[in-house]
């Protein structure tokens, strides 16, 4: 790839998540072109709960939001991937535009092309950008009332401190008076977690192991990916899926010109996937400025749906 199409924040990540005394390395980069294909690919999987359940109930509250969030808004979705979920929400609440922003633009693209052909009336403005640094929104819907849409639990991949300020940014963006419907995944059995991040098929490792296959063909790095492997564990004090990639024996290698050098059994720490609470999704929402107005757990208690408004300042508790 030629320099000048490597994304700055790439390069600037992946080159001090490497130096760092614990290796890590933000989830955003996992989603390249191929890492977005390899996520979709995971999200049908038998192991993989979350869009299923996901799905399931935003069909099955579909009326319930529509008559809390009503017609005519413009729906902002943050990371929206391949919009799968999408539809199911524009069809029930008959919004008066679209805007998917996410950071695969390749994906993006044929994403909002494929949905705007099955909604040829709905106007659809895709953005792509790195929501974590920047919000940007179409001018085109800035007299339009708007509806924020994080499905997918995406916040779980932020830790606390970060995800409060996401939805911070996300409040200031969307204005005072906008609604968003977020979806939070909840604390279940350790056997179930390890099994949605650690597939029989091998998918999640893959989609995992893509990331040394980016740094390589964006970052001229010379890493020896099959001196890798793909590692998932839970976390229990800190309520969550980690994923790594565990160096099997002690290596040496380059990326951008540097030297970086790792133990065996040492990691580049790659994704979280926190889990939450009742009250912690509550607390979250209101630590970020949003006021709960509507929650929908499914029936076996796994995923949860909260609808919520961005509150106007107060000068007192």
């Amino acid at each position: 790839m030629a320099d000048a199409e490597v994304d700055p924040g790439f390069r600037r990540d992946a080159l001090a998540g490497l130096a760092a005394p614990i290796k890590a390395i933000p989830a955003r980069w996992l989603y390249d072109r191929r890492g977005s294909e390899l996520f979709e690919a995971i999200t049908a999987l038998p192991e993989y709960y979350p869009t299923r359940v996901e799905s399931a109930l935003l069909a099955e509250i579909a009326a319930d939001v529509a008559s809390l969030v009503g017609p005519g808004r413009a729906v902002v979705e943050l990371g929206s991937g391949s919009s799968a979920k999408t539809p199911l929400l524009l069809r029930a609440i008959r919004p008066a535009a679209y805007v998917p922003v996410d950071i695969s633009g390749a994906f993006l693209r044929e994403a909002a092309e494929a949905l705007s052909e099955d909604f040829p009336d709905l106007a659809v403005f895709p953005v792509e950008a790195d929501f974590m640094a920047a919000i940007p929104l179409p001018p085109q819907i800035a007299a339009l009332p708007r509806l924020g849409f994080f499905p997918g639990s995406t916040i779980g991949n932020l830790v606390a401190a970060t995800a409060v300020d996401l939805l911070r940014r996300l409040k200031a963006a969307l204005d005072v008076g906008a609604q968003l419907l977020i979806g939070i995944d909840r604390v279940k059995s350790e056997e179930v977690l390890l099994a949605a991040y650690n597939d029989a098929a091998g998918v999640t490792a893959l989609f995992n192991m893509n990331l040394l296959h980016r740094i390589n063909s964006e970052l001229g790095g010379t890493i020896p990916v099959d001196a890798f492997h793909h590692r998932a564990i839970w976390n229990d004090r800190m309520s969550r899926i980690e994923m790594h990639l565990e160096a099997e024996r002690e290596l040496a290698f380059d990326v951008e010109g540097k030297r970086f050098t790792m133990a065996a059994g040492e990691t580049i720490h790659t994704e979280n996937s926190h889990k939450y609470g009742l009250r912690d999704a509550r607390l979250l929402l209101r630590a970020g400025g949003w006021g709960l107005i509507g929650e929908w757990i499914d029936a076996d208690d796994q995923f949860a749906v909260l609808l919520a408004e961005a509150e106007a300042p107060r000068s007192a508790p």
